[in-house]
């Protein structure tokens, strides 16, 4: 049973994604009507239109009937994607993302968080993530395609190596990251992608839900 199954019709919205290099695509969506490779970025707090495919937008479409109003910063995203979906559309609300289903559902009851572990944070999403014994909190990030990525200050430098992880209980073993210079750790779709995920942008909460559908 999902944390979030059995709420009101007209509580949710259901948004379809695909898995595409690791990233979050929503490829029923529109801006201002026009198709294109959209993100969706949660730790992002405004949504970001590549220089190559702004315009004046306003508006995005989830489907025929539902749409969001827009005000998103010009950015060159470097041919990853026309534009990144920000938490600025989420308003307060949460959102729940289902890597089995590919479903990013937008709640506006909040989290439903029984069967979770919580997360409470001040800025962007996070979470504490266990590496080699050292609990770290770490940005929730689904436009990052990787596990983890680590500040290299402290380690023999940047590159990948083979850490011990454990989040939310969950034993990952040693896997492999990434340690470069950043400014802020960051969870990507590879490790998140193992959970169910939820963020409550009004409470600043994540849940994180262990998804037996899907292996570690």
């Amino acid at each position: 049973m999902l944390p979030w199954s059995n709420e009101p019709i007209g509580q949710e919205l259901n948004v379809a994604f695909v898995i595409d290099k690791n990233l979050l695509v929503l490829p029923s969506t529109t801006i201002d009507g026009r198709p294109g490779r959209f993100l969706f970025g949660s730790a992002d707090p405004r949504t970001l239109l590549d220089s190559n495919f702004a315009q004046a937008a306003r508006s995005f479409q989830l489907n025929e009937r539902e749409s969001l109003a827009l005000s998103p910063a010009v950015e060159d995203l470097h041919g990853v994607a026309d534009a990144i979906i920000g938490a600025d559309v989420c308003d307060s609300h949460a959102i729940t993302i289902d890597y089995h289903a590919g479903l990013l559902t937008l709640q506006k009851y909040g989290i439903r968080s029984d069967g979770m572990t919580v997360f409470t944070y001040s800025a962007a999403p996070m979470i504490n993530v266990v590496v080699d014994g050292r609990t770290i909190p770490v940005i929730v990030d689904t436009a990052s395609p990787d596990t983890l990525t680590l500040r290299s200050a402290g380690t023999s430098g940047p590159g990948r190596r083979s850490a011990h992880v454990q989040i939310a209980g969950v034993d990952f073993g040693n896997i492999d990251v990434d340690y470069a210079d950043v400014a802020a750790p960051r969870i990507g779709n590879r490790l998140l992608s193992r959970f169910l995920v939820s963020i409550d942008y009004g409470k600043r909460e994540v849940g994180l839900w262990r998804d037996p559908r899907i292996a570690l």
